[in-house]
């Protein structure tokens, strides 16, 4: 069952917060092609965008996974001020923490990235890569959970278009976490990520000018 967003002034600290939701993904999105674009070695269809933690240039992705985990945290704020449930902002304040811990426990190097590294998975994993994978584990369950959570108090489209977008981000996932290197499964996981920041910053975006701020 959807309920809708009561109307009422948005404040500014509120209109801020969900503005973090807006930007959250294109700052992830756009560092993390960029880097991948410049970064020699770096290979879409075989590297996640977490290995980019390695290497010297590495504290530009750890700074991006802080930086879009602190703005996810603070969307997660915003959404709790308009919307009447509680569980999509304390799931997708989760994602936020997550990203923050993948940005502490630094992903191992893998098939040639960065320049030096071993082909192939790497021969064994960290105590920080094995975190890294429990952060991230953790987080996309929280964010498919908060895609569904934050929909049922939506309207009825935009209800289907976050459990749409929270099944698709699944489907990739899923595809990595089988272990799979195949080119597809890595191009698809990076389209998952887009699907998902889009969704977040569409969401704020659609509540920006409505809800009972506090």
């Amino acid at each position: 069952m959807t309920s809708t967003v009561l109307s009422a002034p948005a404040t500014s600290s509120t209109r801020t917060l969900l503005t973090c939701g807006i930007f959250a993904g294109p700052v992830f999105v756009a560092t993390g092609v960029l880097q991948g674009l410049t970064r020699a070695g770096y290979d879409f269809t075989r590297h996640p965008a977490s290995v980019l933690s390695n290497g010297d240039l590495g504290w530009l992705q750890i700074t991006n996974f802080v930086v879009t985990g602190l703005l996810t945290i603070a969307a997660a704020a915003g959404i709790r001020r308009v919307l009447p449930g509680r569980w999509g902002p304390r799931l997708l304040a989760v994602y936020g923490i997550s990203l923050l811990g993948a940005g502490v426990f630094r992903a191992d190097p893998q098939d040639g990235f960065p320049l030096g590294t071993p082909a192939g998975p790497p021969s064994s994993i960290s105590w920080h890569g094995t975190l890294h994978f429990v952060c991230g584990g953790l987080g996309f369950a929280a964010l498919v959970a908060a895609c569904f959570a934050i929909g049922a108090h939506l309207s009825p489209a935009r209800a289907w278009y976050s459990r749409i977008s929270g099944l698709l981000f699944l489907a990739g996932f899923a595809g990595v976490a089988s272990g799979s290197t195949s080119p597809a499964v890595t191009l698809g996981f990076w389209a998952a990520v887009v699907i998902a920041w889009t969704w977040l910053a569409t969401t704020s975006a659609h509540l920006m000018p409505r809800g009972e701020f506090r």
